[in-house]
């Protein structure tokens, strides 16, 4: 049985860090979009970084909690922000630019929650602060470095697929657009087979090491 105020003060240090990576990895797909002439997620209000605007109920809050809950890696999902890629110039390069910016930015989240946390370790802290802060740090690394591997595996509908369908001749790019629809089966497939354990974690574990030192 989970100790409950173990199990709370867990997920509010890994709640703030969960919530912001997905909204910040969200609205970067939405302002690439729009400097590559798509206007979408724009009209949509989606280029907030109010998190009331982005988050899905089950992707955002159940979802993490649940992982939380069963002490498993931890990531979730938002409201898709639209991008209406024909409206992208140049279209194919701008595809693959919309889709690489939300991995992008969480990577780049996770180097700056680990700069601050070896600045948080050279400081005295004391009390709540001293618990709170450092985890805190640690955890936004950990998600932020989740989210992004998990988002760049080349499979659709993931980041990951939009990029190397971007990076494909035009023919090879529509045969391989037609396998989205056994993407969420693949997906599941992996994260419930020891595929995601031998192959992945050990990508995630071996860069949130290396960032926290």
């Amino acid at each position: 049985m989970v100790n409950s105020h173990t199990f709370v003060s867990t997920l509010l240090i890994w709640a703030v860090p969960t919530v912001l990576a997905i909204v910040f990895h969200e609205v970067m797909h939405g302002r690439v979009a729009l400097a590559f002439g798509d206007e979408t997620a724009a009209h949509a209000g989606r280029l907030t970084f109010n998190p009331l605007h982005h988050i899905d109920p089950f992707g955002t809050i159940v979802l993490p909690a649940l992982l939380i809950f069963l002490h498993l890696p931890v990531f979730g999902y938002a409201k898709p922000v639209p991008v209406d890629f024909r409206r992208l110039h140049p279209r194919r390069f701008g595809m693959v630019a919309v889709a690489a910016a939300g991995p992008l930015t969480n990577f780049a989240l996770a180097a700056a929650s680990a700069a601050l946390f070896k600045f948080v370790e050279t400081l005295t802290l004391t009390g709540l602060t001293a618990y709170i802060l450092p985890r805190l740090l640690a955890a936004s690394v950990a998600v932020n470095v989740m989210l992004g591997v998990f988002n760049l595996l080349p499979l659709l509908p993931l980041d990951g697929g939009r990029v190397l369908a971007g990076m494909m001749p035009p023919a090879l790019a529509r045969s391989y657009g037609r396998l989205e629809r056994f993407g969420f089966l693949l997906l599941l497939l992996l994260l419930y087979t020891n595929w995601f354990e031998t192959l992945i974690d050990p990508i995630i574990g071996t860069i949130t090491r290396t960032l926290l030192g």
